[in-house]
């Protein structure tokens, strides 16, 4: 399999917003591919991952930084652009917009959306191309005048997209809890800075078995989505349901820290990530037939046969890399 015809940092600006917003079907094809839409979505994902990994690689750390910055870009999204964590009425809230609200502020769905930027709209994009290009993993993908340039682009696409929706849903949110908003993404940002480029990547044990690193990848997806879910119904105290994110982010983390990660350990990269994308790819052809939907999910099932597609695709080109195993 030849090399896709695109620079790294392009492809990573394009699948960030793929995976977060279009596989997850959060905006299905016919929103996704809206003009403005897409233009907006492609710029305010596509420049957050840039610009994560670009620091990355200038701060030489680790996935551990990855997933902090990620953190912190969902914060700048859903925080201090869309103000999900504090509208009431946002639409994709559901029994969220009761369940966990506080002092103005929807605490369970901010832990969610924090964690689900983190891991799914942020670093598996990232890994993912990587694996592509992996003869330019530890390369800056973009000049320092380009860096500036997305930066920019970051921060315009969020002060627009910030007015956007605050006339739309004539909703301004509090003042106290936007800035401690502001505060969180900071020390996320700073909490990556200083974690060591080695965090995570040191064990001693081992790594599993392909299709075990595969069903680790699928477990978690499916634990994340339908424990939030489920929260609910099954806890009806808010505050002893909130720690089931950070529960399950521990879990999984002083799991994946216990394995000794390589730079040749390619392929189980490869099954933890294809895994965890896996819940989107069987959910996506699904979706076409939930009445309840509000938008059109038409389009969806094409959606999750061409990242399957793609996925096969990847995985034979790392194999025949690597060596069958």
């Amino acid at each position: 399999m030849k090399l896709p015809k695109l620079s790294p940092a392009l492809a990573l600006f394009l699948l960030s917003p793929a995976v977060g917003e279009l596989l997850s079907g959060s905006a299905p094809p016919l929103e996704f591919f809206n003009p403005f839409g897409f233009l907006m979505l492609v710029s305010l994902y596509g420049s957050g991952a840039v610009i994560v990994r670009e620091l990355k690689v200038r701060w030489n750390k680790g996935i551990g930084s990855v997933l902090l910055l990620g953190a912190a870009y969902g914060v700048l999204e859903e925080g201090l652009m869309v103000c999900s964590f504090f509208n009431a009425g946002w639409p994709d809230l559901g029994q969220l917009a009761v369940y966990g609200r506080w002092l103005d502020i929807n605490w369970v769905w901010a832990v969610m959306l924090t964690i689900y930027h983190a891991v799914y709209s942020i670093t598996i994009p990232i890994v993912l191309v990587e694996l592509v290009y992996p003869q330019h993993r530890h390369e800056r993908w973009v000049s320092n005048r380009m860096f500036k340039a997305v930066f920019v682009l970051l921060v315009s696409v969020v002060a627009i997209g910030f007015v956007l929706f605050a006339l739309t849903f004539s909703y301004w949110p509090p003042f106290p809890q936007y800035l401690l908003t502001v505060l969180a993404m900071i020390l996320f940002g700073y909490a990556a800075y200083k974690l060591p480029a080695g965090w995570g990547s040191c064990g001693k044990k081992p790594l599993s078995r392909l299709f075990l690193m595969w069903i680790i990848g699928v477990v978690g997806t499916f634990a994340f989505f339908f424990g939030f879910w489920l929260i609910p119904a099954l806890i009806p105290l808010w505050p002893i349901g909130l720690p089931f994110g950070p529960a399950l982010v521990l879990l999984y983390t002083k799991l994946l820290k216990s394995y000794e990660w390589k730079e040749s350990s390619e392929k189980h990269r490869f099954a933890l990530v294809s895994g965890a994308l896996a819940f989107f790819i069987v959910f996506a052809p699904l979706q076409e037939f939930d009445t309840a939907r509000t938008d059109n999910p038409v389009g969806m099932s094409f959606v999750g046969l061409a990242f399957l597609i793609g996925l096969v695709l990847l995985g034979r080109r790392i194999w025949a890399a690597s060596g069958a195993g």
